[in-house]
């Protein structure tokens, strides 16, 4: 599988098309008006149950009053996944790697199911207000504070990564430079945000997915009737690759040397699709368990559906003589990314581009809004009022949020100007999350008994020490710690650098140890302080009071379960 490459900035400047720009900015006045008013038409529909259901306006902001119902919750969930990363990801990898190394739609499909089915029910039961509220409370607010660290790296990266899809989307069609687009856009999102919270994530999060659906599917009828394109579409012998005759270069190529990166990324991307903000977030939104459940396993089918249009458009982009279409030029490897929005310019008419156009720029902003109010929510209520200020009031904490809301979303601007590659970042998204901090969801969610402050800090530590270790050729450094099959860095035959890989699934190794380490070192200090009480004193994590307040709180539970019978 080739290394993801960062974009390269030389690229041919394009003319200001004024029509799209027309067309843009219209759809972006009809999200914005729609998430302004939308907040204030559904606040104002609940309005005499908001108070029984609701503790504060912060938490109404957070989740909408716990009243998102099957209709919202489907499309706001799979909105939120499908994002610019996806759309344009998904086609770029199957032009880069073929369809077998194409695995974010199947793989994230596969993990939204899985979490309706072993986390929606007892994070909703619970009433939790954010994905680390559980670490919080076996841990305690500081210690399950610092599961903050990889959830806030996996959500920015998340939206650096599809805003930067956006900006090499909007400079193709429009000709609009990467960074104004990049900031125009995420202002838009984070202005209508600011107002209304999930509640105009949610609505305006209906408008985009149906925007993608349409737009996308419209399109590609358009593209097949191009006289550049070969019809019907071929899977072998491409017109984009003529040489290659041993194999379909549209479903890819899987040697025995890359199966474990196959293992590795596959399993990567459905445990580590799992904890996520953005998901648990409207989860814990629903009306109630049920809601939760199944709005999980529709936007399964929705996120899969969505990246069928995306595997089309890679497939026609490779039956297409780009030298016989205005581009005038072969496609290179930096032109991958670019596969969508080229499609849309140069094999549509101008009126479907726009409308393509709309489809691929509603899909940046249904992903950005969530992921932004997301670590957003996580930085207030796990860190802010937790750690430092449990005494905040109700309206200190809704600014702090707003105020929280402004500088994330200027950090993925910033990363998303400066660090510009889709493929590599999307899949990045899950490392962390997946790595450190699925393990201790699991436990804390799952089995609880068999994890404490001790075994939390001995996995965690190690686990992160491992992984930054093995080294990332996407952040452009080396392993260290090398697992058996290691690729070493070398010079292609053009003189650039490749970077050293892994071809050992080293993260699934990394996340088991994680959960083994958690288990041995909770196991060994628990059997320690109940061996030789005199050294109690030496608990300074305090895992054994936890210990005895769990007990009494379920010996307490039990008691009231039993006289309520």
């Amino acid at each position: 599988m080739d290394n993801v490459e960062n974009i390269d900035d030389q690229e041919p400047q394009q003319k200001l098309n004024v029509v799209g720009m027309v067309g843009l900015i219209v759809f972006y006045l009809i999200i914005f008006f729609a998430g302004i008013l939308s907040h204030k038409i559904l606040k104002r529909g609940r309005k005499e149950v908001q108070k029984s259901q609701v503790a504060s306006n912060t938490e109404d902001m957070m989740l909408a009053g716990r009243d998102i119902n099957y209709f919202v919750g489907v499309f706001t969930m799979t909105a939120t996944w499908v994002g610019g990363g996806y759309i344009n990801g998904t086609a770029e990898s199957v032009i880069k790697n073929g369809l077998v190394w194409t695995q974010a739609p199947i793989g994230y499909s596969i993990s939204l199911f899985l979490g309706g089915l072993f986390f929606a029910e007892k994070m909703r039961t619970k009433k939790f207000v954010t994905m680390l509220d559980p670490l919080q409370e076996k841990y305690g607010k500081p210690l399950g504070g610092l599961f903050y660290i990889p959830a806030f790296s996996g959500e920015i990266l998340w939206s650096a990564s599809i805003l930067a899809a956006l900006g090499t989307s909007l400079r193709v069609i429009c000709g609009i430079n990467d960074t104004a687009s990049i900031i125009v856009s995420a202002a838009i999102a984070m202005t209508y945000t600011l107002f209304g919270g999930l509640y105009s994530v949610a609505f305006t999060d209906i408008i985009q997915l149906i925007c993608i659906f349409v737009g996308l599917i419209f399109s590609i009828p358009w593209m097949t009737t191009s006289d550049a394109v070969t019809t019907p579409l071929r899977s072998s012998n491409l017109t984009m690759f003529p040489e290659v005759t041993s194999y379909s270069k549209f479903f890819g190529k899987l040697d025995k040397a890359d199966v474990g990166v196959w293992i590795d990324y596959a399993i990567m991307l459905v445990f580590g699709g799992i904890p996520w903000q953005a998901y648990f977030q409207r989860v814990l939104s629903a009306r109630d368990v049920s809601v939760a459940k199944t709005l999980s396993f529709c936007a399964a089918f929705g996120c899969f559906s969505a990246a069928i249009p995306s595997i089309v458009i890679g497939l026609i982009t490779m039956n297409t003589d780009w030298q016989n279409t205005n581009y005038n030029q072969t496609l290179t490897k930096d032109d991958y990314k670019l596969a969508v929005p080229l499609t849309l310019l140069h094999l549509t008419p101008p009126a479907v581009a726009f409308i393509g156009l709309g489809a691929v720029s509603a899909a940046v902003m249904s992903s950005t809004d969530s992921s932004i109010l997301g670590v957003s929510t996580m930085f207030t209520r796990n860190v802010f009022v937790n750690v430092f200020r449990p005494s905040a009031s109700d309206k200190t904490t809704v600014w702090f949020l707003r105020g929280t809301v402004i500088v994330n979303t200027v950090i993925a601007m910033l990363i998303a100007i400066f660090v510009k590659t889709v493929y590599g970042l999307y899949l990045i998204c899950s490392d962390l999350v997946f790595i450190l901090l699925f393990p201790h969801l699991v436990m804390v969610v799952h089995q609880p008994k068999r994890t404490n402050k001790y075994g939390m800090v001995a996995g965690f530590s190690i686990a992160l020490l491992l992984r930054v270790l093995s080294g990332e050729p996407v952040l452009k450094y080396n392993a260290i710690l090398k697992f058996p099959g290691y690729v070493e860095p070398s010079y292609d035959q053009y003189g650039d650098y490749s970077y050293g890989r892994q071809r050992f699934p080293f993260r699934n190794l990394i996340m088991v140890l994680n959960f083994l380490i958690t288990i041995s070192v909770t196991y060994l200090s628990q059997k320690f302080f109940a061996k030789f009480p005199k050294w109690q004193h030496l608990d300074c994590l305090e895992a054994v009071k936890d210990q005895e307040t769990e007990k009494r709180e379920r010996l307490k539970n039990e008691i009231e379960g039993e006289q309520c019978l």
